[in-house]
């Protein structure tokens, strides 16, 4: 270790490097005599010091010894520290936390007793010692009894000639504090008494360049391009105690955009602060799992967030560390969990802390980060990690925990996760077994975490297990549901939906597994990327005319009543137009404009949910798809787990703008059997038809592979639900 050197000559103070040589003598003029005196150089202690060197040569065949004494001039009787070897001309003096007395921060005086007419070198340095505490990046370290001593450090760097820690602390110097070798290419350090909120970054030597780099894993930066700034995550008092995470099964998942989700036009981005004001909103909406794009560090302040620079730090834009653990302990405390999504398929690729980060590459790759050949070349840039490498494994693999521990986070999406499992070059066993890991890492701690993969390609073997050769994905986003749900709702002409294709996007599953999959009509990429919100792609610029308001809330009756984790995206809920843009904030108008619309939302959603206890079939497993009417564009499910009363629902939608008052349908059972939800309620919308849709006694009559049967009566582009 090293640390802050000042120098006292002539009666100025100087400042000088970590290691620094001083001729003498420094005081008393020239010899007049031969005789013995002291000459004394005077030296400050700062906090980044564990121990201080002084070495004496004396010039020619001349003596000399070295004296210490802090606070004031040492004499021949009066030192603290001293070398006297006889008639010797080399003095070494080493100063420790553990030597008598120890080394302390402050003034010290160095003393040299030689011959006037001498002349002598002093050479002051700091020698590195690795740092005694383990782990990577900064992390304060404390007593005992919980008081912080100080912050250590440790950074990879296998092909670094030298590394130095420079920061608020040593007025950003880039040769003051050089930190300690240690085998399989770490640089650490011990900084006493530094406290959380200190900047730095790492300086690296490699062949005669010095490299300003922030920490690979700051958990905070300033800015994208600003300094990394030690954190303590454990500071953050919890009152999450009595949280426990919704069972699988009935998760409700909302996906927002911090910065847009409660944001003004041309203002500052929304933050976690911002969100937080809405908190209760989304409580009483009913949903109970919140998914966050990307809260990573990106480049600039607005963006979706899959550009991620600093993959450890939290966006400098949406707030500090301590405002995302209250945003979480919030969400918790109303029995909501929270997801974000995080990017591993590529980094970057601006504003990127890691390229070319010790100043190895090859052939001008991104460095030991990253694949160093064509297998790094990505759709948004040449920065895909190497998965292959154990330190870029661990490195990725720790960020995973870091979102689920330090922040309690309650699950991760995992963004295009084949483009970890295949390259531009084919199959990546590399990519693949990370994921795998990955999974089995977090299985093993906290199995009743969510891990959810946006995928598309592999099938079952996203979410089989990882023992069976699968990625082991508790869930993915499923493609063969929004896909053909969408094409049925945005065909111009009923006559073109196909329920066939509506029947597969119900029962499809992965892993045998209803739960497998997340469905959805709308997700930030479905809204964006050439497309738009529902409403918008029904009827361009006519998102709130009947046919859009319609239509879309169908699709959101099919989304909470199908087989699978059901999802919305912010501003769905009260018909929010337009597509996805990162500077487009959320007009909140429409939450009062179409109060009926998001009425709607929350009644499916607790019908969902089983909020009532009669609709617990929904939270099953099981669907049969017993009722299919292409010609008239009708299609009804039965959704059950044990069955019977209060589990059995049947749930009819009709995909085409026509009435039915005698419309029967084979059901499950005998008796009764009661309207739960009916979408055509005029309460939901004054263009709505409120066409009757009533209680129903069964026949005998079977129908659609059932004993039983009844006539129902429904609106046109209506879902209805039934259960006894």
């Amino acid at each position: 270790m090293t640390r802050h050197l000042l120098g006292l000559a002539l009666g100025v103070l100087l400042g000088l490097p970590a290691q620094a040589q001083v001729t003498g003598p420094t005081t008393g003029g020239p010899a007049r005599s031969d005789s013995w005196g002291f000459s004394y150089q005077l030296i400050g202690v700062p906090q980044t010091a564990s121990q201080f060197q002084v070495q004496l040569e004396m010039d020619g065949t001349r003596y000399g010894d070295l004296y210490l004494k802090r606070g004031g001039l040492p004499g021949l009787n009066d030192f603290d520290h001293a070398s006297t070897d006889p008639k010797s001309g080399s003095e070494v003096l080493l100063i420790k936390d553990d030597t008598t007395p120890p080394l302390d921060l402050g003034i010290y005086w160095v003393g040299v007793w030689h011959r006037k007419s001498s002349t002598y070198q002093l050479t002051f340095s700091y020698p590195s010692e690795p740092s005694v505490h383990p782990g990577l990046g900064s992390r304060v370290y404390r007593s005992e009894n919980g008081i912080i001593e100080g912050t250590a450090f440790r950074v990879w760097a296998p092909f670094a000639d030298s590394v130095r820690l420079a920061g608020s602390f040593n007025g950003f110097s880039a040769t003051q504090t050089p930190m300690a070798a240690e085998p399989g290419g770490t640089w650490s350090i011990d900084v006493p008494n530094l406290q959380p909120g200190a900047r730095y970054q790492y300086i690296v030597e490699h062949d005669g360049q010095l490299l300003w780099r922030n920490d690979p894993r700051a958990r905070e930066v300033t800015n994208s391009v600003g300094e990394s700034r030690v954190v303590d995550p454990e500071s953050y008092v919890w009152t999450d105690a009595g949280y426990q995470m919704p069972a699988w099964n009935d998760l409700v998942i909302y996906e927002m955009h911090l910065g847009t989700f409660y944001d003004e036009p041309g203002g500052l981005v929304g933050d976690f602060d911002s969100a937080l004001s809405q908190i209760d909103y989304l409580a009483g909406l009913g949903v109970n799992a919140l998914q966050l794009l990307p809260i990573a560090e990106f480049a600039g302040d607005s963006s979706w967030g899959y550009n991620p620079g600093h993959p450890f730090a939290v966006e400098s834009a949406y707030g500090r560390v301590e405002d995302l653990q209250e945003f979480v302990d919030a969400a918790h405390d109303r029995g909501m969990a929270v997801f974000t999504d995080v990017v591993y398929n590529h980094l970057g690729p601006s504003d990127l802390a890691l390229w070319q980060f010790d100043g190895w590459n090859e052939a001008g790759w991104g460095g030991i980060y990253f694949y160093n050949d064509a297998r790094a070349v990505t759709p948004w840039g040449d920065t895909r990690p190497d998965f292959g490498r154990g330190e870029v494994r661990t490195y990725l693999r720790d960020n995973v925990m870091l979102w689920l521990e330090d922040y309690r986070l309650d699950g991760l999406r995992f963004d295009s996760t084949s483009n970890i499992a295949f390259t531009s070059q084919g199959f990546n066993p590399d990519g693949w077994s990370w994921l795998q890991f990955a999974n089995d890492e977090l299985d093993a701690s906290q199995p009743w975490k969510l891990a959810i993969a946006e995928d598309f390609s592999s099938g079952d073997g996203v979410t089989n297990s990882t023992a069976s050769g699968g990625m082991g994905f508790d869930s993915q986003w499923d493609g063969r549901f929004v896909h053909p749900m969408r094409d049925a709702l945005i065909a111009p002409n009923d006559d073109d939906r196909n329920m066939f294709a509506v029947r597969d996007a119900i029962l499809a599953s992965y892993s045998g597994d209803a739960f497998r999959r997340v469905i959805y009509t709308e997700s930030h990429d479905e809204v964006a990327n050439g497309s738009a919100r529902v409403p918008e792609e029904i009827w361009p610029g006519n998102a709130d005319s009947y046919y859009s308001k319609k239509r879309s809330t169908l699709g959101a009756a099919a989304v909470l009543t199908a087989p699978g984790i059901p999802m919305l995206f912010q501003g769905q809920e009260f018909l929010e137009d337009g597509y996805f843009a990162d500077d487009d904030p959320l007009d909140w108008t429409k939450l009062t404009e179409f109060a009926g619309i998001n009425s709607l939302y929350r009644d499916l959603i607790a019908l969902r949910r089983n909020v009532f206890g009669n609709t617990g079939g929904l939270l099953g497993g099981n669907t049969n798809v017993h009722h299919l009417n292409n010609g008239d564009k009708v299609i009804a499910y039965h959704r059950y787990g044990a069955g019977g009363p209060g589990d059995d629902v049947i749930v009819l939608l009709n995909f085409r703008n026509l009435p039915w008052s005698d419309y029967r349908i084979g059901l499950p059972r005998s008796g009764t059997w009661n309207v739960r939800f009916n979408s055509d309620w005029s309460g939901y919308d004054d263009d709505f038809t409120d066409h009757p849709s009533s209680s129903v006694s069964t026949d005998a009559i079977p129908y659609d592979g059932m004993a039983q049967s009844a006539s129902l009566s429904f609106g046109p582009y209506t879902c209805i639900a039934l259960s006894q």
